[in-house]
């Protein structure tokens, strides 16, 4: 199934925008080639409210909020995952507020690390984020008027978590589903058995409408998504035909199957191809020395 991205977009900075019936989005002023236009986060309900990822710690972003919220109670935080363009902005709007932060958890790497081994993804990391209440999968969380319901969707990061808004069909998709591009899958803090077994549990719900971290909305959840999980096995299929071709490092495949990429997200790009290899040396389809690193060698299985 075809893949068609929808890059279509107005951050409209500093203003509530409806999305939904009480449910408003406001996007932060952080735009970059990872991010999009910013990150939205949302305001949910109509006399004591919930926000869902409350974003980067930025003056702006924070009074924009509170002008959204405008006076009205807030019981709820909920936060996706701990990027720093997703969840650092939580404890400032804490004490403004006084509701309790909810989320999977801390951050954490999908696996451990190995032997000299750096996490180059630290940076982006909210690595002080300590939630108030731990989020299990399936977590119903009850509001004035409303209930978010906690789906787990590790892929993206380890402690990623969707939030469905019950009885809406709308779900908060964060990082793991965006209208404008694919999720970047990057190890450690990613792995992508997890984003596909992910991906497919969303795609056996009934959502109509995904309301995600950057981006306008995904109008058809299913189809979009089957599409995001054909587009994931044919860059499967491409650095499997590279290997069987004669590429065997990552750089080498970078340059070719990301040739017409954005220079930029070349590091992005090479993290994700790391990702797609530490699963495919897993089902026994690629062979190299050890674990699979960003550095290593990769050749066909025998």
């Amino acid at each position: 199934m075809a893949l068609k991205f929808d890059t279509r977009f107005d951050p409209a900075y500093g203003q509530a925008v409806t999305v939904a019936p009480d449910v408003q989005r406001v996007t932060a002023g952080n735009p970059g080639p990872f991010t999009f236009h910013g990150t939205n986060s949302y305001v949910i309900g109509r006399e004591t409210l919930a926000v869902i990822d409350p974003g980067p710690d930025d003056d702006a972003h924070l009074q924009a909020l509170i002008e959204a919220i405008g006076g009205r109670p807030v019981s709820h935080i909920l936060v996706s995952h701990t990027h720093r363009d997703h969840s650092p902005l939580a404890a400032r709007l804490k004490e403004r507020t006084g509701a309790v932060v909810l989320a999977e958890g801390p951050h954490r790497p999908a696996r451990p690390l190995r032997i000299g081994e750096v996490n180059p993804l630290d940076a982006s990391a909210d690595m002080g984020f300590i939630p108030d209440v731990a989020l299990a999968d399936g977590a119903l969380v009850h509001g004035d008027g409303w209930a978010i319901r906690t789906v787990l969707t590790p892929g993206h990061a380890a402690n990623h978590a969707a939030f469905a808004l019950e009885g809406t069909g709308i779900l908060f998709s964060a990082d793991h589903v965006m209208a404008w591009a694919t999720s970047i899958v990057a190890p450690p803090d990613g792995a992508m058995a997890d984003y596909m077994s992910s991906l497919d549990r969303l795609i056996e719900r009934d959502d109509r409408l995904l309301l995600p971290g950057h981006g306008g909305p995904v109008t058809k959840p299913r189809s979009f998504m089957r599409g995001l999980k054909t587009h994931r096995k044919m860059r499967e299929r491409a650095i499997l035909e590279r290997i069987r071709g004669g590429d065997r490092t990552i750089k080498e495949m970078v340059a070719a199957i990301y040739r017409d990429t954005d220079p930029r997200l070349h590091g992005a790009a090479g993290l994700s191809v790391l990702a797609h290899l530490e699963d495919l040396v897993a089902r026994g389809l690629v062979a190299t020395d050890g674990d699979a690193a960003i550095d290593g060698i990769f050749t066909p299985a025998a």
